[in-house]
């Protein structure tokens, strides 16, 4: 359904070019729910604009549901469907408007778009509310909303960046069964952006993880994991009054555990220490003696099998979550 090869975005700002994109190769075939995970300012939606035909490439090529991405853009709009992150309703107009509206410029007839509008909103639990109008939704039922729009003229792709952001935990788990269902019952296949790491556990077949502007990894969630194995014991260290200490702290019990018989992966973030080992029951103990003995005094043990977090920060040094805030503040473009 999607083959990218070499594909690559570079924007020009006033301290010089900005490589949003740098050259990236992936494929997802027709049937996947497929997420492309990574930090805010990775190059994200920059990727997803691109293959949507919303922004030129600068280099590179791909083959979008049957169609290149560059000689035939309007086949590739025909046959995909794209809900960004800020929506495309107006406020003052009613559901079933919004809908019927959306289908009539894809050319669909009249009683065809009633059609249509009808099926969508009992699909996405919207089936009462027709008549009323945008402004008054929840924001599960506008993201909801957001999504019948661009599945009226039955695209065999869907492009969704980051679908549940904003969304209260309910409204959230409610929205991953409807994408279920649009791969389940409509036979759609999802392409979607997401920094959410339970979204992209919870939902996706495949995972693509971006990371400065290349695919940095990419596997279902369970080969991801499976790249770190065994447990992941993280040890909060003390560092006086101020912040920068604990993470120098930090920083120097890495270095010690890097080196311990047993720990296959040893990492730094913030204040924490994130090591792989075989057996954290077993193993917990005698590390963090040996901080102590090092002087870096440990405040807190947590104990967990490996997270798409742990992965990331396996691939990159960096937690998600940090990394995503710093990126963000960075570069808001990608």
């Amino acid at each position: 359904m999607i083959e990218a090869r070499g594909l690559a975005r570079t924007f020009k700002s006033k301290r010089g070019p900005v490589e949003a994109v740098r050259g990236v190769d992936f494929e997802v075939a027709a049937g996947e729910i497929v997420g492309f995970l990574g930090p805010n300012g990775a190059g994200k939606t920059t990727t997803l604009r691109m293959l949507a035909t919303l922004l030129a490439p600068t280099a590179g090529d791909a083959t979008v549901a049957g169609f290149d991405l560059r000689r035939d853009p309007r086949g590739v709009r025909r046959r995909i469907g794209y809900v960004g992150q800020g929506g495309c309703t107006n406020p003052l107009a009613e559901v079933d408007e919004e809908i019927v509206l959306q289908a009539r410029l894809y050319g669909i007839g009249a009683a065809e778009a009633a059609r249509r509008a009808a099926a969508l909103r009992d699909h996405l639990d919207l089936a009462d509310l027709g008549d009323r109008q945008v402004k008054t939704l929840s924001g599960g039922q506008r993201r909801r909303l957001d999504i019948a729009l661009g599945m009226v003229h039955e695209p065999p792709l869907l492009f969704l960046d980051e679908p549940s952001t904003g969304l209260d935990p309910h409204s959230r788990a409610n929205l991953w069964d409807h994408i279920r269902a649009l791969r389940d019952r409509d036979r759609s296949t999802v392409f979607l952006t997401t920094h959410y790491l339970d979204e992209a556990d919870a939902l996706c077949d495949r995972i693509l993880i971006i990371d400065h502007g290349r695919i940095a990894a990419t596997g279902t969630p369970a080969e991801l994991k499976r790249r770190i194995g065994g447990d992941v014991v993280t040890f909060e260290v003390e560092g006086a009054t101020f912040e920068v200490e604990g993470a120098e702290a930090a920083e120097r019990g890495r270095a010690l555990l890097a080196g311990h018989g047993g720990v296959r992966d040893a990492a730094a973030a913030g204040r924490e220490i994130r090591v792989t080992v075989d057996r954290g029951d077993a193993q917990a103990l005698p590390l963090m003696r040996a901080l102590d003995a090092a002087g870096v005094t440990v405040s807190a043990l947590r104990m967990a099998h490996p997270s798409l977090d742990d992965v990331f920060l396996t691939l990159t040094g960096r937690s998600l979550r940090d990394a995503g805030e710093g990126a963000a503040a960075a570069d808001p473009r990608a």
